[in-house]
């Protein structure tokens, strides 16, 4: 260990602390978006505010990943903390929607220090028979921030303010930071090394070009339009000269040798497609309480209570019985617990009873929860400590880009698939209920109450129909990526963590204490 046992306890607390704020801020935001679109305007603009956070997140990971292999832990995930905090302080005083992407991105720098590292922190102050339990309380609190943060967004707007959205992260990062500064004595040497600066400039434009591609099209561009080809263009050049670079360098960004072990592979490929399926759940269930069941906002947040008490108890059971056997035991247990929820979800319909609801989600997040606490891990397995920064960010890399993959493309199946659905519920009206849906004009009524009792029953009934298919649909299709995350980990092999001899942990504990 780094540091006394009177220590570990509040380097932990600043650790969590720091992850909570963090990933709650990927999604706190969202259910704010309508008041501050409201407030500062620019509807034409505001995705940027979401895009700009979270091209620096991902751009940001591997590279302070590396640079703490390189320099250390402890002074970048302050770094980390203190860029967060000055942006999180400047979002809440934006006063226009440039501004606030502006400072979003700021924001995101901080954030894409924080994630990883501190996971890393975690390998570097734990002996192995304590990482799989402290790696599951990590992941415990990744996961129910995640989902608990459009609850918190919903009611802070609602009662309070949106500029309290980007407030509430200062006391918390305050006393994340207070409590690393403190307590947190790193001993574990580094080396100094060449930075790879070519490999993090193409790395950051790559990046870039894919997230801006992806934000806009279909939205503020034609998928077919010269600017979205040319971003995809971009894209693909810097990719290519990315890895052109990086199998040159000294010290690359993304050490790809480390994807020459099994383990390593495949637990890149689960956390890319764990991100790209659970994120349509956090989007898509709350739009499906407040639009098919008619709940309000701040229910349709808490409604996902269910889910991430399923998540909290998967990861914690994922990092109890991590020394006890395989991963790939403990993942198959996880995937079929996740596909089996997602299927259930999918068969949803209007009339289904929200008791049945609860239970699918807690079956859902129970084997997602597992993944927040075994790739981390599996991801840093017999790993030197010189590489476990760069293996945790390029982890927590792979699930960011598989969120935002999946969010696009189905969130895209999903608009499609509700248009056309409404298309085909009004083709066999009348003549006046097709009147009748005409002046109501907006099918996003459905999401007020006042606008929503207005509607007419036979054109509730088709409005509600539709969305409840278009986002079952989309469940239903998301059991593609799961299935092949089923194959991918029975080829994980029989790895597992290895807990030294008793006598040996005896002997060695007196010396870390001293």
């Amino acid at each position: 260990m780094v540091s006394s046992e009177k220590n570990i306890r509040f380097i932990v607390a600043g650790l969590l602390l720091g992850i909570f704020m963090s990933a709650m801020d990927n999604t706190i935001v969202a259910t704010a978006m309508g008041k501050i679109i409201s407030d500062l305007g620019g509807l034409d603009k505001f995705v940027w505010v979401t895009s700009a956070y979270m091209v620096a997140v991902m751009a940001g990971m591997p590279i302070f990943g590396k640079l703490s292999d390189m320099y250390g832990r402890k002074r970048f995930f302050i770094f980390g903390l203190t860029v967060f905090l000055l942006g999180s302080a400047l979002c809440g005083l934006a006063q226009s929607i440039v501004q606030l992407s502006i400072y979003r991105a700021i924001q995101g720098i901080g954030g894409g220090a924080l994630l990883p590292i501190a996971f890393t922190i975690v390998f570097d102050i734990f002996p192995p028979e304590k990482r799989g339990k402290m790696t599951g309380l990590l992941g415990a609190v990744f996961g129910s921030a995640s989902v608990f943060g459009p609850l918190l967004g919903a009611y802070i707007t609602e009662y309070i303010s949106w500029h309290w959205v980007f407030y509430v992260n200062v006391p918390i990062g305050l006393l994340s930071l207070f409590f690393i500064v403190r307590f947190y004595k790193e001993s574990t040497s580094h080396k100094k090394q060449k930075i790879d600066w070519a490999g993090a400039a193409t790395l950051v434009i790559s990046v870039v070009s894919l997230m801006f591609a992806l934000e806009l099209g279909g939205k503020e561009y034609d998928w077919s339009s010269p600017q979205i080809l040319s971003l995809f263009a971009i894209f693909a050049v810097a990719l290519s000269l990315f890895f052109f670079v990086e199998k040159r360098a000294q010290e690359p960004i993304i050490s790809f040798w480390m994807f020459k072990r099994r383990l390593f592979a495949t637990s890149q490929i689960l956390a890319f497609l764990y991100g790209a399926t659970f994120i349509i759940l956090t989007v898509f269930i709350p739009i499906f309480v407040q639009a098919v069941y008619g709940g309000s906002a701040t229910n349709a947040g808490l409604i996902l209570t269910p889910m991430m008490l399923g998540s909290v108890a998967g990861s914690a059971i994922g990092g109890i019985f991590l020394t006890k056997t395989s991963f790939r035991n403990l993942m198959i247990m996880s995937v079929f617990s996740f596909a089996v929820g997602m299927f259930l979800l999918g068969t949803m319909e209007p009339d289904t009873p929200r008791w049945m609801l609860t239970v699918f989600m807690i079956l859902t997040g129970f084997g997602v929860g597992f993944s927040f606490s075994l790739l981390p891990t599996s991801s840093t397995h017999k790993l030197d400590p010189q590489f476990r920064g760069s293996a945790n960010s390029t982890n927590s890399f792979a699930r960011s880009l598989g969120m935002t993959l999946g969010v696009t493309i189905f969130g895209t199946i999903q608009s499609n698939t509700f248009t056309n659905e409404l298309q085909r519920n009004f083709q066999g009206m009348e003549n006046g209920s097709q009147g009748a849906f005409s002046q109501i004009g907006d099918p996003s009524a459905v999401f007020q109450s006042s606008a929503r009792n207005s509607i007419p029953p036979q054109i509730l009934d088709k409005i509600v129909d539709a969305m409840s298919t278009s986002i079952t649909y989309a469940f239903m299709l998301a059991l593609i990526p799961i299935a092949v995350a089923i194959i991918t980990v029975f080829l994980m092999g029989n790895e597992r963590v290895e807990v030294p001899p008793k006598k040996r942990v005896e002997a060695k504990e007196p010396a870390a204490q001293k």
